[in-house]
């Protein structure tokens, strides 16, 4: 990958319950242009390639397209219904197929990044920005009674200049709030009266994934249902 203008810039391993699985289990790794790296600028949006793979063949290796945003680093995963994720069988396997697939990514990040303009361009209601909170918020809990904080605190901004209206940074914003966790609801309590507990961090690679995806496809919606 390095060869091909491919450089890592982030590595992630599945957290293991049994010894016996160190060294095998579930990774990621995400790559981004060595051009990009030298010319991009703080809060600007850098297309990455994103490989999960795992040692022991129990994952196919899976390249899709993410996006990594400097000021919150925190790196979201383009849905599959904008770019199709490329899965490479480990049967038969050669290294020039992730080059390959690697350079199919990258023919796809003009139009998401044309679709990273529209979520900017797109600027939301408070109502519009509560129901995709709500819409993260029920995905990630289910029961949104049990959920240790209300929707509406996933609209807290953790730094300055994420408290902006457009799409794009409301869909950072509830990502960030919901991928690192630690917020504390004051305002809810269990059944049996005592606090809800911190949010907690998602820190698992298929849960990673799975809610980054479901955000944009919820962001795609709620971007369409604004299109003249």
């Amino acid at each position: 990958m390095r060869g091909n203008g491919w450089v890592p810039v982030r590595a992630q391993e599945q957290s293991i319950r049994t010894e016996a699985r160190r060294g095998f289990q579930k990774h990621v790794v995400r790559f981004a242009r060595g051009e990009h790296l030298q010319t991009w600028e703080k809060n600007q949006v850098r297309p990455e390639v994103v490989l999960v793979n795992s040692h022991d063949k129990s994952s196919a290796y899976q390249l899709h397209c993410g996006l990594f945003r400097l000021v919150c680093t925190n790196g979201m995963v383009v849905s599959d219904g904008t770019f199709q994720r490329i899965s490479i069988k480990h049967s038969g396997f050669k290294p020039d197929s992730v080059i390959e697939a690697s350079f199919k990514v990258l023919t796809a990040v003009p139009d998401i990044m044309n679709k990273v303009q529209l979520f900017q361009d797109r600027i939301l209601t408070d109502a519009e920005q509560l129901a995709l909170a709500t819409g993260a918020a029920a995905y990630r809990w289910e029961d949104l009674t049990k959920a240790p904080v209300s929707p509406s605190m996933l609209l807290n901004p953790r730094r300055y200049g994420d408290g902006a209206k457009d799409l794009f940074i409301t869909l950072n914003c509830v990502q960030e709030n919901i991928i690192r966790g630690g917020q504390r609801d004051r305002s809810r309590r269990r059944p049996d009266g005592s606090r809800m507990p911190k949010s907690r961090a998602i820190k698992g690679i298929d849960e990673d994934m799975k809610l980054n995806k479901a955000l944009w496809e919820m962001a795609e919606v709620l971007r369409n249902s604004g299109a003249q």
